[in-house]
């Protein structure tokens, strides 16, 4: 192959890369699945979904829209993330927001290493190519160790991750504290818990800057009032422990996770037996998860020198698999939920698996469960890169 198609195959390649990148991007705020329960209880004109939720990369939300009829009138859609908790947890499900942890937590800097990578992958010479991959790659362990264990770097999440907690916790506010007034939307909720807070004096919608690069005024505005909100929480779920097993609130990652994920799981069964061992194991692999990113992230580097070796196709290779990762992470937490259940539940069922793809039934409801427009772009990504691997393979002379 002469040079001139060579450099003409390289910037094909390198555009089906940023092409990639771009799809990637797309997919972490795009919904990747959605799941819905219809039965009888829930007719299709007061619930044309049935109860339906939407997996992000950064959350599970509310998936039901608002019904516009002249014979049902809702001020907001049905809160359909707590409909479905409250359904599962009579056969001794766990909530949905104690899934995926670790998951959600880490999303941003494993969506960002995959794009480095395909910038990587892009350069064709291997001073460039380590070069893209080590300034990147410091960026994102700089990013992560902030968030994860910076004061305060739940700042450095996106506002939807942060949503999904402060929404999860929301959803309980009602029998922490007994109030004849009428029940309050999660927003209306935030909004008076808020309100009282400041007429007390006690702190400030806003404590720090808005970390840069995060969104729009309103954007970071709105997330430093949830994060607020999650403060205000930590803190009286603080005092009602004892003195020995109080903690002062920092807002990072790793510390809202653990306390957040604990939560989650005592929401409806609040056990502390069976739930601090749960929560010590996932705070663990936490822990050790940067520093098995930081070695991957040096493998990847040193393996970057040579051009066509094993180590440098995992560049394109990892970030193609990433719907079939998905599907991996995906089945094996609905396995977990299915199989284990907790004796405090109403009901008592056998250990099951939910559907992970098509039409189910449990009980008298009929489950569905498919994949939604994020997971089309993961798939479109994964054949953009099957084809640059294929282009640089033959400018490779690999044939």
């Amino acid at each position: 192959m002469n040079d001139r198609a060579t450099d003409r195959g390289g910037l094909v390649v390198a555009l089906l890369s940023l092409i990639a990148v771009g799809l990637l991007v797309a997919v972490y705020f795009t919904p990747i699945w959605w799941v819905s329960l219809t039965a009888p209880n829930y007719p299709p004109e007061a619930f044309p979904d049935g109860v339906r939720i939407h997996f992000h990369m950064n959350g599970v939300f509310n998936g039901c829209k608002k019904v516009e009829k002249a014979e049902i009138r809702e001020e907001e859609a049905l809160d359909c993330v707590h409909e479905m908790d409250t359904i599962n947890h009579y056969v001794g499900m766990y909530p949905i927001a104690a899934g995926g942890v670790l998951e959600k937590t880490f999303s941003p800097f494993l969506i960002a290493m995959l794009a480095v990578m395909l910038l990587g992958f892009a350069s064709r010479r291997p001073a460039l190519r380590m070069g893209v991959l080590g300034v990147g790659f410091a960026a994102i362990m700089g990013w992560m160790l902030l968030s994860y264990y910076g004061p305060e770097g739940l700042r450095w999440q996106s506002t939807g991750f942060v949503r999904a907690l402060v929404t999860s916790l929301d959803q309980e506010a009602g029998r922490e504290e007994e109030t004849a007034a009428p029940a309050l939307t999660p927003g209306e909720a935030l909004i008076a818990q808020l309100k009282a807070e400041l007429a007390k004096g006690t702190g400030k919608v806003q404590t720090e800057a808005p970390a840069p690069g995060l969104g729009g005024d309103d954007a970071t505005s709105a997330k430093a009032a949830m994060i607020e909100s999650l403060r205000i929480t930590f803190e009286r779920d603080q005092a009602r422990r004892e003195a020995a097993d109080r903690q002062e609130w920092t807002g990072s990652g790793a510390q809202v996770m653990a306390w957040h994920y604990g939560k989650s799981l005592g929401r409806y069964f609040n056990n502390p037996a069976e739930i601090r061992p749960m929560v010590g194991t996932m705070s663990a692999v936490g822990h050790a998860l940067p520093w098995l990113l930081l070695a991957a992230m040096l493998l990847l580097l040193w393996g970057a020198r040579r051009t066509g070796g094993a180590l440098y196709w995992l560049l394109v290779l990892v970030p193609m698999a990433l719907p079939v990762f998905f599907l991996i992470d995906y089945s094996a937490w609905l396995w977990w939920y299915g199989h284990n259940l907790n004796a405090m539940g109403a009901f008592t069922v056998k250990p099951f698996m939910p559907t992970v793809f098509g039409d189910g039934k449990v009980a008298q409801f009929s489950t569905h469960s498919y994949p939604y427009w994020g997971f089309g772009l993961m798939l479109l990504s994964s054949l953009v890169l099957a084809l640059a691997a294929l282009l640089r393979r033959k400018q490779l002379g690999g044939g």
